[in-house]
């Protein structure tokens, strides 16, 4: 099932013209600066804004054309929106305020259980919102959003009013969210480290318009996007496996080969492995601290600045980004084709 949108909206200084096609399952992320667009799409798909052209389509269900004049009325689209303040009921308690839109769904007390214990919000259900913290107050909000069994979860920025504490707490409950739900989820953020935990589908937005739309891994090995790759932080994202853990460290498996990290937790780890931690080799060495020491093969290079080039590197089904300085592409002979070894230091990876 995949999730099309096409919108044409314009408003005084602004104009959106925004077109994307991904697959509808797990999270697909709206990523992009302040005034990208983000929150005008997200209102367009919840149904709170119609566009002045477009279309939208969920599978084989058209929420959206102005062509045909389709408008599918808000509520009749099924879509819960959790928004970056929680906007919970003050004078109900937790429990009332999750089962407001419970009420009118088809759950029963196995699915309130269920989201209560998964939220991690079971203790709260007799406090009022102003007693809560912020993290909690999202994970209810997330919890009335999804009692309300919708067919589609859309959220705005939930974490952006949070301190970094605060969103530490909540993206493992976000990520558990994301694999039980079974519900697509359309997640909008400014912030790269919301993307690396949660993103199956990345859209990359900048002035209204789409800059590129694609799997997470694949969007973040291209070196033609300087959304992401002008980033210090720049890099590829691998989903991974937990191989094993033993004597303070854990062994990530991942499609070209294993990785060893510092100790993990969780049991579907994604790990960004940044270009400016990953050295080259041409012959394979000996006697180093660096625990992953990895046979590549260099497929491209591309110029960064005046003084540094990106060097990508294929690892079986899998490419990674290297961000060496041009006086090394030429002393070492890189080019593509080469056969390498990939150097990156396990405490890099924490």
């Amino acid at each position: 099932m995949s999730f099309s949108v096409s919108l044409q909206h314009r408003y005084a200084g602004f104009t959106l013209d925004a077109s994307f096609d991904v697959p509808a399952q797990g999270v697909t992320v709206l990523f992009g600066p302040s005034g990208s667009g983000k929150s005008t799409i997200l209102a367009c798909i919840a149904g709170l804004l119609s566009a002045q052209a477009g279309r939208i389509a969920l599978g084989g269900e058209v929420l959206f054309d102005r062509a045909r004049n389709i408008d599918v009325a808000a509520e009749a689209r099924r879509a819960a929106v959790v928004f970056q303040d929680a906007r919970l009921f003050p004078h109900m308690t937790v429990r009332n305020n999750l089962l407001y839109g419970f009420r009118r769904s088809e759950g029963d007390a196995h699915d309130f259980a269920t989201v209560t214990d998964m939220l991690g919000v079971a203790h709260l259900l007799d406090r009022r919102p102003a007693t809560l913290s912020g993290g909690e107050r999202q994970r209810v909000a997330l919890g009335r959003a999804l009692l309300a069994r919708p067919h589609l979860l859309l959220m705005d920025e939930p974490l952006a009013a949070l301190d970094a504490p605060r969103k530490q707490e909540i993206l493992p409950f976000l990520e558990r969210v994301r694999d039980t739900a079974r519900v697509p989820i359309v997640y909008v953020t400014h912030a790269l480290d919301e993307v690396d935990r949660l993103a199956d589908t990345l859209v990359l937005l900048e002035q209204g318009k789409v800059l590129a739309a694609g799997s997470l891994h694949e969007l973040s090995a291209r070196t033609d996007l300087p959304l992401l790759s002008d980033r210090r932080d720049a890099g590829v994202v691998l989903s991974c496996t937990v191989d094993s853990s033993d004597a303070g460290q854990t062994r990530l498996q991942f499609d070209g080969g294993m990785l060893i990290v510092p100790p993990w937790s969780g049991v579907r780890p994604r790990v960004r492995i940044r270009a400016r931690d990953v050295a080259i080799a041409t012959e394979q060495p000996v006697g180093l601290s660096i625990r992953n020491v990895l046979p590549a093969r260099v497929t491209a290079i591309a110029p960064h600045d005046d003084h540094e080039c990106f060097v990508n590197l294929q690892l079986g089904g899998t490419f990674l980004l290297a961000r060496v300085s041009r006086s090394a592409v030429v002393e070492l002979g890189l080019a593509p084709g080469r056969d390498v070894w990939a150097l990156i230091k396990s405490v890099a990876l924490s």
